[in-house]
């Protein structure tokens, strides 16, 4: 039902309704769960404020419209008694607030009677609710007792086609031993008729040497042992042979639980046999190649550090087919599956003369273990030939196809390591074979190891350090080289460790950049300083944050909106922020038309690492770019011979309109060249690193 359009004939001004409803839409979505994104809940509750604050207005008061929504509020899901009180707080405290509302003491009756409308609105469709839903659970509780009865009555068909069709053999045995009733299956087993089992007893089927333990078994049964038993038995053929089966045996009760029959079930265990044989050797090798899977090299490798020579030990090659992608994506999956079944025949055949068992790890991943003899080659010269051999062209589907591995190597690893931690090397070995070019090897180096688990531990721990508070964030004053005065400060981030220690900047980007937090850590960066700074203006800071960007946060989709988003919350003009980029960054397409629209937004942006070569210079030329920050490397070079050139390559600078910020400057002979060169602010150790925000507070008071 459409809202009435009933407002008065001077319509109230609405300024102050959109954070009215900005605010009722963060905290009704914080209370309760609805189906809606960010964006619809604001939209949708700023619509229903235009309304109730039309109704507010009207004469005479309608409450009709206001019942509706709270009406529309239930509507909208699981909303409960959270939301109708995040209701009643938001709008109870804001629309008193509201210029439209003044003066409050005016409009304060109708403002209450607003919220009682919308709360018997509310608590009417909520009642409404729980009774539908009452009738539902009804229903469904009539219809699961309906359902029930079928499918009792169902089961019990199934089960009669079942033991009637089903390829073991199922006896009904009563209390006494005699066969009641027997299926087609055992009869085909034992060679007997129907009519021939009948009057029979269990007992005179089973081979005599067994025959006391089932009837032990089956007393077991009856005495409250066992819920069932299984046992591997022999029967007897009408024609004298054995039949060797598998029987499982359990008691039926009748209605009052007292013990009525036995049910055995007889499986032929010759099939079985061939059976399980065939799915243990499908569980142990892998089904395209044929060859031995993870599961069955592991064991196997677990054995071979055993017995190794304790001289030579083994080598475990783990190799990763090149380009293998390429192959499936651009030839198809079918052609890419023939390929691993060549390279695994190549692998077999180039290890023929060796003791080693080649195995298929995962999609392009096989592996190699070779308990090493006298005669074999070192690892440089195995993995060239393995190369050589997979480089012959093999032709399928008219395409002469060849592969080259990487590799990584663990050579003679301890007898008493585990299996886990060798395959874990090599793969770790492997990965840093693939890092550098294609169709190389890497040999496993414990220290390196070593150093790159630690930095992974640090890397992975990194969610949970932003959650305990356990960043920081530090503050480079950025310094006027006219007159030494403190023209703005460089946001930096500071991770603390548990152990005292802290990760600087540069380590904290790089480690969250690989692990994808990068996003949500920088805007944690964004906003935490941003708020520091605009806290500073009350102080009388006038200088600009900058905080460095890295390609990631560039590329954001969602970067404007952080932006956006941080500077309403901290209350900083955007003007007085200033977003670093890389240079290297600006052949994004992404990055471009993020730094384009900050612009507009009264953002400033530099580019950091400015190298002042023809490229750097171009993009400050094509681009709308305030500052530059020169890299601390060119900071710091001396001049070679008499001639200083720094000015011929801060002039262009100058000339597209964008300010020189000198990043590393150590000396005031630094400072004085970089000065005369043009250079208008400068950061480094001369002027102080990183420091706390109290570290700096004191200065901008006294400045």
């Amino acid at each position: 039902m459409p809202y009435p359009t009933r407002t008065p004939r001077s319509t109230p001004s609405g300024d102050g309704r959109e954070p009215l409803a900005r605010k009722w839409s963060y905290l009704f979505g914080a209370a309760v769960v609805v189906p809606l994104t960010r964006d619809e809940l604001d939209r949708e509750l700023r619509h229903h404020l235009d309304v109730l604050c039309a109704a507010l207005h009207a004469e005479p008061f309608a409450a009709r419209p206001v019942e509706e929504i709270g009406e529309r509020l239930v509507a909208l899901g699981h909303v409960g008694e959270d939301g109708l009180r995040v209701t009643v707080e938001v709008l109870g405290k804001g629309l008193p607030a509201l210029p439209e509302f003044q003066p409050v003491e005016r409009h304060a009756q109708r403002v209450v009677l607003g919220l009682g409308a919308l709360s018997c609105g509310f608590l009417a469709a909520n009642r409404r609710a729980v009774f539908e839903q009452q009738e539902a659970v009804q229903a469904s509780l009539l219809k699961a007792v309906r359902d029930a009865r079928w499918h009792l009555r169902e089961s019990e068909a199934r089960f009669e086609e079942v033991v009637t069709s089903s390829t073991s053999g199922v006896l009904l045995v009563d209390l006494d031993g005699r066969l009641a009733r027997t299926n087609a299956a055992i009869t085909d087993i034992l060679g007997y008729t129907a009519g021939e089992l009948a009057g029979r007893t269990l007992l005179d089927l089973v081979h005599p040497d067994s025959a006391k333990h089932l009837a032990e078994a089956l007393r077991g049964l009856v005495t409250g042992g066992p819920e069932r038993i299984r046992q591997a038995q022999r029967l007897l053929r009408k024609n004298g042979d054995t039949a060797r089966i598998t029987l499982t045996a359990s008691l039926l009760r009748d209605e009052t639980g007292e013990p009525a029959h036995f049910v055995a079930v007889v499986e032929d265990g010759t099939e079985l046999a061939l059976l399980r044989a065939e799915l243990h050797r499908q569980a142990l090798h892998d089904v395209l190649t044929g060859l031995p899977n993870r599961q069955f090299f592991t064991t196997h490798l677990e054995g071979a550090l055993r017995r190794a020579d304790p001289v030579r030990g083994v080598t475990l090659l783990h190799l990763g087919l090149d380009a293998f992608g390429l192959v499936c994506n651009g030839l198809g999956r079918a052609t890419g599956e023939r390929l691993l079944v060549h390279v695994a025949q190549r692998l077999k055949t180039a290890f023929a003369r060796e003791q080693a068992m080649v195995a298929r790890l995962g999609f392009d991943e096989f592996a190699v273990l070779v308990e090493n003899t006298a005669t074999t080659p070192d690892v440089g010269t195995t993995v060239a030939e393995l190369n050589r051999e997979l480089s012959e062209p093999v032709y399928l589907d008219g395409c002469g196809l060849a592969v080259t591995a990487s590799v990584g190597v663990v050579r003679r690893p301890p007898a008493d390591a585990s299996p886990a931690d060798v395959l874990r090397a090599a793969e770790q070995a492997l990965r840093r074979a693939r890092a550098r070019r294609r169709g190389q090897w890497e040999l496993f180096d414990p220290d390196r190891d070593l150093v790159e688990r630690e930095t992974d531990r640090l890397a992975v721990s990194l969610p949970g350090a932003l959650e305990e508070g356990r960043f920081t964030a530090r503050y480079t004053p950025v310094v006027a080289l006219a007159d030494g005065a403190l023209a703005g400060v460089s946001a930096r981030l500071r991770h603390q460790l548990p152990d005292g220690g802290e990760v600087a900047h540069d380590r904290c980007v790089a480690l969250a950049e690989r692990t994808g937090l990068i996003l949500a850590l920088g805007e944690w960066h964004l906003s935490t300083s941003c708020g520091q700074v605009a806290w500073w203006r009350q102080s009388g800071f006038a200088g600009t944050l900058h905080v460095p960007l890295t390609r990631h946060q560039c590329c954001d989709a969602d970067l404007v909106r952080r932006v956006r988003r941080v500077l309403g919350g901290t209350g900083l003009p955007a003007d007085r922020l200033e977003v670093g980029v890389p240079v290297g960054v600006l052949t994004e397409p992404d990055a471009v038309d993020n730094l384009t629209v900050l612009v507009e937004l009264g953002v400033g942006t530099s580019l950091d690492d400015f190298g002042l070569g023809p490229d750097d210079l171009a993009a400050v030329a094509d681009l709308p770019i305030r500052r530059v920050r020169v890299a601390r490397r060119v900071a710091a070079r001396r001049p070679a011979g008499r001639v200083d050139h720094l000015a011929h390559l801060v002039s262009p600078v100058a000339g597209a309109g964008a300010e020189v910020v000198v990043d590393g400057v150590a000396t005031p002979e630094q400072a004085a060249r970089w000065r005369a060169a043009g250079a208008t602010t400068a950061t480094g150790p001369l002027y102080g690193e990183d420091r706390a925000p109290h570290a700096l507070t004191s200065a901008i008071r006294s400045g």
